[in-house]
């Protein structure tokens, strides 16, 4: 009986962590949902393994929710056995999670292997995947201003800081537990860098041109996917200092295809600014997933090449091997990663770019803002997931990367969601998914560079090794009582 009212509360906790993240966006769930783990964890003093259980349960069942959008274009197969591969890694949570509420102040020390099995399933294989993070889920309560000061993992951590003081107080109701509780929430309400100074604003454009038809045979209609941005930026009205475009906005090589160069020249002279380009470029090494900046005057200029691919998507790891268990191994691309420094140069501006996989590597932004980032653009193409929930979740990130770094963000996708975010995280302007349409605003150009951008790394490893230090200390001293 005790151990289905565990998997029970495992199960409907992970539900509540899935509930925070966009388009849901009820960030207290987030909270709750540690709270629904840690109580699973603590009642009848579960066993390591039941443990391990209650947080593969968990885990599950926040994926299963959270992840179908990889089924829009591979099928159900490979996404429940991403979501199954990401729980694996909630074994640990559970399994530590057990040992340690068996202290008196445990509940202190869960957020530490909380945040480390976080910063593990972020790294590893294959760079990890780094998609779903408690922190994405709190875009919108007071907690994420603590991004500002830490990046994700302080956010990732303070929730989850709540939810078991929350737990604390409903297992055995103690002051530390409320206390905790409260400068936790208070933590967030006052943690903003605060007002800095601006360089100046720059009124940006971001295009969204759409795709002829939903699906993966969008692709194979490249030319009429760089018509329909051509043809929505030379509607655009105003005069914008800088154009952006989304990810795969000509997959058709201008360099290569006298057509598309002279398709992207006729926009970039329709709006006389310089416009950033996602499309394909190759070289000697490889194929390349670019941005390519594209100016009035001086024509083709600076470029990103995306250096974090997309595992399984844009490259195969351990091609041959997968092959052996499934078709869909020849729908991954081929990509090589590049390895400039997150930044192009427009019209004396420097713009940090993190291609839309990039978003949810720490080190993109990051190294962008090091490298004299004044505004930041994320470029995607989510058009091969339909109207799932991807784009939201994604936009999310953007937000809290905004906080991150104190940049405005602008969001330019093939089929939606583009968004105009704010330094602060606010979204001023968005679209529909499916339609084209422009956003234009003026943004600010900053030089801040915030303690999560020049710290938080450090912070991320100081987190991980202590939750790797208490959680070993834990399980020794449970094994030792029995």
């Amino acid at each position: 009986m005790i151990l289905a009212l565990q998997l029970a509360l495992g199960a409907i906790s992970g539900w509540l962590a899935y509930t925070s993240y966009a388009p849901i966006g009820w960030w207290p769930a987030g909270i709750l949902g540690i709270t629904g783990l840690f109580v699973a964890l603590s009642i009848g003093r579960p066993t390591l393994w039941r443990g391990a259980a209650i947080g593969f349960i968990h885990g599950l069942v926040m994926y299963l929710f959270a992840l179908p959008w990889i089924g829009e274009l591979v099928g159900a197969v490979p996404y429940i056995a991403l979501a199954i591969s990401c729980a694996i890694y909630a074994l640990i949570t559970g399994a530590g999670g057990a040992a340690m509420a068996r202290w008196p102040l445990g509940f202190l020390a869960f957020p530490f292997l909380y945040v480390a099995v976080e910063h593990l399933r972020s790294s590893f294989p294959f760079g990890g995947f780094a998609w779903v993070r408690l922190a994405w889920g709190q875009i919108d309560g007071p907690l994420a201003t603590l991004a500002s000061w830490g990046g994700p993992v302080l956010v990732s951590f303070a929730a989850a800081l709540a939810g078991t003081g929350l737990a604390a107080v409903i297992l055995s109701p103690r002051v530390a537990g409320a206390l905790t509780l409260l400068l936790v929430v208070a933590a967030g309400l006052i943690s903003g860098v605060g007002q800095t100074r601006s360089l100046g604003d720059v009124n940006v454009a971001a295009i969204q041109g759409n795709v002829p038809r939903l699906g993966l045979d969008f692709n194979a209609q490249q030319r009429a996917v760089l018509n329909n941005h051509v043809r929505v930026t030379e509607s655009l009205e105003g005069d914008p200092d800088l154009v952006f475009w989304p990810e795969n906005s000509s997959d058709v090589n201008p360099f290569l295809d006298p057509q598309a160069a002279e398709a992207i020249t006729r926009a970039v002279q329709s709006v006389d600014a310089p416009v950033l380009v996602g499309t394909i470029t190759e070289d000697e090494h490889g194929y390349y997933n670019t941005m390519q900046v594209f100016d009035p005057d001086t024509g083709a200029g600076d470029f990103h090449r995306k250096v974090y691919l997309q595992p399984f998507g844009e490259y195969m790891p351990m091609r041959d091997f997968f092959a052996l268990f499934s078709d869909y191994v020849e729908l991954a691309g081929n990509f090589s990663p590049g390895d400039g420094n997150f930044t192009v140069a427009m019209d004396g501006t420097t713009i940090g770019v993190a291609t839309c996989f990039e978003v949810i590597v720490d080190d993109a932004y990051r190294t962008a803002i090091e490298h004299g980032a004044q505004i930041l653009t994320t470029p995607t193409n989510n058009a091969t997931f339909g109207y799932s929930d991807m784009t939201y979740q994604q936009l999310a990130m953007s937000r809290l990367r905004a906080i991150e770094t104190d940049r405005a963000v602008v969001v330019a996708a093939t089929s939606g969601v583009s968004a105009i975010v704010h330094p602060d995280g606010s979204v001023s302007q968005h679209t529909e998914i499916f339609e084209p349409a422009t956003l234009s605003e003026n943004l600010p150009l900053k030089d801040t560079v915030t303690p999560a951008v020049r710290f938080g790394e450090i912070i991320e490893w100081v987190l991980t090794i202590i939750g790797v230090v208490l959680t070993l200390g834990a399980v020794i001293t449970t094994r030792s009582r029995r």
